[in-house]
């Protein structure tokens, strides 16, 4: 998809397409109504202006439309294409790295009530798991900066694969 086409697709559609990038929807209508962006740079830096100003619950709302890192039979089914594209080493991860993922992430949840959120792309297994246990030692207000950090590096990077004819 082009800049061009973005910028005229309907509210709708144009709505749609952000919320793929980012599953909150104040951000992703913003966003929408931002439109027209001259470049790729104006809409990442609308992006993540808009983000910046995101209350708690619309963070959490967009870390709820991630995978659980590590969660192999989500990934297969619900995200099997976009996961894949940003999870694949952990699809090919080794059975214990998998189940320490998930083990992880569950007292993740425990401790900070969200899902463990980091930017996959380019990371192994191994790396993803060794974050995760050093975030663990974070108490929730941290965590909440650092997952938030991670989604604005996420959309960053799905708004560049959406344009991707303009990059």
């Amino acid at each position: 998809m082009t800049l061009e086409r973005i910028n005229n697709l309907g509210l709708l559609e144009a709505r749609k397409e952000f919320i793929g990038c980012c599953h909150c929807e104040r951000w992703a209508t913003e966003l929408t109504n931002l439109r027209p962006f001259a470049s790729i740079e104006e809409l990442i830096e609308k992006a993540e202006s808009t983000w910046a100003s995101a209350t708690e619950d619309e963070r959490l709302e967009a870390f709820a439309g991630h995978p659980q890192i590590g969660d192999v039979k989500v990934l297969r089914n619900k995200y099997a294409a976009s996961a894949n594209r940003e999870q694949g080493q952990i699809v090919a991860a080794q059975e214990s790295v998998l189940i320490a993922l998930r083990d992880g992430n569950q007292r993740y949840i425990e401790n900070n009530g969200f899902i463990f959120i980091v930017c996959a792309t380019g990371k192994s297994a191994d790396e993803m798991l060794g974050l995760l246990r050093d975030r663990l030692r974070n108490d929730r207000e941290t965590e909440l900066e650092n997952a938030s950090r991670e989604q604005e590096a996420i959309t960053r990077l799905r708004l560049q694969k959406l344009i991707e004819e303009e990059i």
